[in-house]
């Protein structure tokens, strides 16, 4: 039956009161804006709208779907006030599927035979996810992504098949777009494991190049998750409950699955325009012109179902432009549709995508400029014209933060070199020169606010934060991805107003990562949901779960505060990437294991262990840059396996993986070198040991080199010591990346006690103020007096803090076990590692190699299509591992 919320002075059908009848069809986010943006401007009351929405709820932010899997209540969903469908003016109708147009009579009708007449009717329809013809394709286990009850009905399936099977389920999504990436992360964030299948040759082809694609996959890899290209699925098989159990392909390939979402793009719902004989276009959706109108001057379309300019376009900005297009039309004006803004990003927590403007550089002229780090999982390109100074569009992968501060830039002249653009530092001073961003730059494209209006916002309205500004421009309350930008702006201007600028971590905790430590070190909470209750913002909607800037920092706390595993209980759901699994994700879906070589020795047998274990399970080696031994190649269930053997040699975690130290880098000193004038090495084990599983805001290095020929390289890192005949100098400050810094000198000549306390201090405090992802080099330029402030703490106790950082690091010193060893000895927490029952025999086919002086490495496409690559090795026989057997079957 459907649910009406009508007026209490209002009939079903029409207002009685001489007003104009205007009848929406459908209920999305476009038709919310259509409504909401009429109800502001129809000053003088001239019509009343009707909308007929299909689902049984108002309507809701199908952008921010995924989010329902982090513990979102769908009601949080909802978009705009709700007191706009009380309107007396507005009925909403909900659960009402319009079956039938009737042009001539200007009315609409519905499956339960009501009949709704119009002045005007706005075709919001959107789409249909479209479910390609796939044998098996209607098996059970097998759904679209679209609506709240799609994902409800998908998180449903998963915790019925996870305790079903009594082990991770497997999951698969076809399509590696957008919608495809962000349901590939939904699955995981229910504890399924994924592989994403592309047909084409890289993800999000649609929006980023090859390039751009590449280093997606290896960011998307670094999650956890499969990616499978170049592959076409053919059929889908049951399992011998009838429900969807496996994928072949046409490569001869197959994948064992419990659940798939298909995700291989929408189509338009114009089946209503096609029945009351309205053109639609070769591609399908309701054609329109520029002021959405169709062919009957009566009836408009706009979102996903209107073919505007040849093309239907599945984004919320231009469908918010339609919207506001068609309203004023209605009240008397000219407006036509400016344009699709086709910008982009990627939803995906840890995976920083973003695509604008001319991504792939179709305009005449058009220049290409980029910038690619593979080892930092970095791809950039700009777009420019002939003369290389205007901005065409971009693309970029890794670091998206620029994603913001350029976009308003499309269509204008870049000041200065394009390519500083390309770096994090030029991206920053881009983003910190709002001040330079003209008045009539659009900053949120979904809901055509500019600069000038979200400064007007805080000069004009009193705005004085983040949130007021949203709720009076509506800037950020669609995608989101402006939000920094907005920041930027309004805290440019409050700071112009001198007024003080918020800290708040993200929108659940209106305080620091400094306070926020500060508050738990007091309090003692040693639980997500207890901070979030304690901490968190005190209007933060009833059952909300955090998000993905917040908890990865809470994790990092807890760990720094006191001695629970990472794996532990709740904690294991808010780790940050490869800490999920305690090893680091490679391009090619495989892990590699780096076992801890304090200060970079190890004994013979230690080596004999590595070299057999690397050798048995048919592992890449290779020596780092931090003196270990980096072992490529493992499966997710062959980690305990190769763990077991490690650990029962002695060796324990290297945590290359964490936020966290390490390593100390060291020459070998006064022990081995002629030139040593301290035993450097000694020193190294000794702090290696002592900061050893120590989280902190960022990953740290130290280096300790035994005389100043510095052959540790210790001034490239975070802290370094560099012995004298007096003793040592201390170094701090310097990083490594893409503006790598010399270490600057906090203390020299220390003995070697006091330098051991000098850099407990040192490290303690930065994690004790440090914001997220913040290393330590632009810490110290943010601490109040620069280094000099650092040192009069950390030397001459000028806060009288010290006793309380020298007892912090004893206290972690006092508590550190080993979080592998832990592991193994742990079966509720090596279910993680059991991927599925066969794969310990049979990996991966898609995993392929070629040998390179003497070791395998990954096939490069060109090696696999020439025939030259070989399936991964199965490795050894699982064995058992802490009363827990990796199952093998045949």
């Amino acid at each position: 039956m459907s649910d009406p919320i009508l007026p209490t002075d209002l009939p079903a059908d029409a207002p009685k009161d001489g007003r104009r009848r205007l009848v929406v069809v459908g209920g999305g986010m476009v038709a919310q804006r259509l409504v909401e943006a009429l109800r502001d401007r129809d000053t003088d009351g001239a019509w009343h709208v009707t909308v007929l929405a299909e689902e049984p709820r108002a309507p809701y932010d199908r952008v921010a779907l995924t989010s329902y899997f982090s513990g979102r209540d769908p009601e949080d969903l909802a978009l705009g006030s709700p007191e706009l469908w009380h309107d007396p003016a507005v009925t909403l109708v909900r659960g009402a599927t319009v079956t039938e147009v009737d042009r001539a009579a200007r009315t609409v009708r519905t499956d339960e035979g009501r009949t709704w007449h119009y002045d005007e009717l706005v075709l919001a329809t959107g789409s249909r996810a479209s479910v390609p013809p796939i044998e098996g394709v209607d098996l059970p286990g097998v759904f679209v992504y679209r609506t709240i009850d799609d994902v409800a009905a998908l998180r449903g399936w998963v915790e019925e098949q996870s305790e079903r099977w009594g082990r991770p389920v497997r999951g698969a999504v076809i399509g590696g777009g957008l919608l495809g990436l962000e349901a590939a992360g939904a699955l995981q964030a229910m504890g399924a494991q994924s592989t994403v299948i592309q047909f084409g040759t890289h993800l999000m082809s649609a929006q980023i190049d090859l390039g751009g694609g590449e280093a997606l996959r290896r960011l998307v890899n670094s999650l956890g998750l499969a990616v499978r290209v170049d592959t076409a699925t053919t059929r889908m098989r049951p399992n011998r409950r009838g429900t969807v159990g496996r994928l072949d392909f046409a490569d001869g390939g197959r994948l064992d699955v419990d659940v798939v979402v298909v995700a291989t793009g929408v189509t338009p719902r114009d089946e209503l325009a096609r029945a009351a004989g309205l053109p639609v276009g070769p591609r399908g959706g309701a054609v329109v012109d520029d002021a959405c109108r169709t062919e009957d001057p009566h009836v408009w379309a706009v979102g996903e179902v209107a073919c505007i300019g040849g093309a239907c376009i599945g984004l919320v900005a231009p469908g918010y432009a339609m919207a506001e297009v068609v309203v004023d039309r209605l009240l008397g004006g000219r407006a036509v549709f400016p344009g699709a803004d086709t910008a982009t990003k990627l939803k995906l927590a840890g995976v920083d995508v973003a695509s604008f403007g001319d991504a792939f550089a179709t305009t005449p002229g058009a220049m290409e400029l980029v910038h690619s780090d593979p080892v930092a999982g970095v791809y950039t390109k700009l777009v420019l014209s002939d003369d290389a100074r205007t901005l065409l569009g971009g693309v970029l992968v890794g670091d998206a933060s620029a994603y913001a501060a350029l976009r308003p830039m499309l269509g204008r002249e870049l000041s200065g070199d394009p390519s500083a653009y390309l770096l994090p530092e030029g991206a920053s001073s881009l983003s910190r020169g709002t001040a330079d961003l003209p008045d009539d730059a659009a900053v949120c494209s979904c809901n055509n606010v500019t600069a000038g209006t979200v400064r007007a916002a805080v000069t004009d309205h009193g705005c004085t934060d983040v949130g007021a500004v949203k709720a009076c421009t509506r800037a950020g309350t669609s995608c989101g991805s402006c939000l920094p930008l907005v920041k930027k702006l309004v805290g440019t201007e409050l700071e112009k107003a001198g007024i003080t600028v918020s800290s708040a971590l993200c929108e659940h905790f209106a305080i620091s990562r400094r306070q926020l430590f500060d508050a738990v070190r007091v309090t003692g909470l040693r639980t997500f949901s207890e901070i979030l209750a304690t901490h968190g913002r005190p209007d933060l909607p009833a059952g909300s779960r955090g998000c993905d800037i917040c908890k990865p920092v809470v994790a990092s706390v807890l760990s720094s505060l006191d001695d629970g595993h990472v794996l532990e209980g709740e904690r294991a759901t808010l780790q940050d990437t490869n800490d999920h699994v305690m090893a680091n994700l490679q391009k090619d879906g495989t892990y590699s294991v780096v076992p801890r070589m304090p200060g970079g020795e190890v004994t013979p047998e230690g080596l004999i262990v590595v070299g057999e274990v690397a050798r048995d399970f048919g592992l890449y080696t290779k020596i780092t840059g931090g003196q270990r031994v980096d072992m490529f190649g493992a499966r997710l269930e062959q980690l305990p396996l190769i763990w077991r053997r490690l650990v029962d040699a002695g060796f324990e975690s290297g945590h290359a993986y964490g936020k966290s130290l390490r390593t100390v880098k060291s020459c070998v000193g006064s022990t081995w070198c002629r030139f040593g004038v301290q035993d450097s090495t000694s020193l190294a084990v000794a702090l290696e040991l002592r900061y050893r599983g120590l989280r902190a805001p960022h990953k740290f290095k130290l280096g300790v080199s035994g005389c100043a020929r510095e052959c540790a390289e210790a001034r490239a890192k975070d802290v370094g010591v560099i012995a004298t005949d007096k003793g040592w100098n201390v170094y701090v400050g310097g990083n490594g990346g893409f503006t790598p810094r010399h270490a600057q000198l906090l203390a020299e000549d220390l003995d070697t006690e006091t330098l051991v306390r000098t850099i407990d201090r040192f490290l303690m405090y930065y994690i004790r103020t440090a914001d997220r992802l913040q290393r330590t080099a632009p810490w110290i330029e943010e601490v109040e007096g620069g280094l000099d402030g650092v040192r009069a703490v950390v030397m001459d106790d000028s806060l009288g803090i010290a006793a309380d950082l020298d007892a912090a690091m004893a206290a972690h010193v006092d508590r550190y076990e080993d979080e592998w060893r832990a592991t193994l000895d742990d079966p509720e927490k090596l279910r993680r590692f059991a991927s599925f029952v066969n794969a310990p025999t049979t990996p991966d086919p898609s995993l392929a190699y070629v040998t390179e002086r003497g070791q395998r490495r990954p096939a490069t496409a060109e090696e696999r299509a020439a025939g030259l690559a070989v399936p991964a090795p199965p490795g050894p026989e699982p064995v058992l591992v802490a009363g827990t057997t990796l199952e093998v079957r045949a």
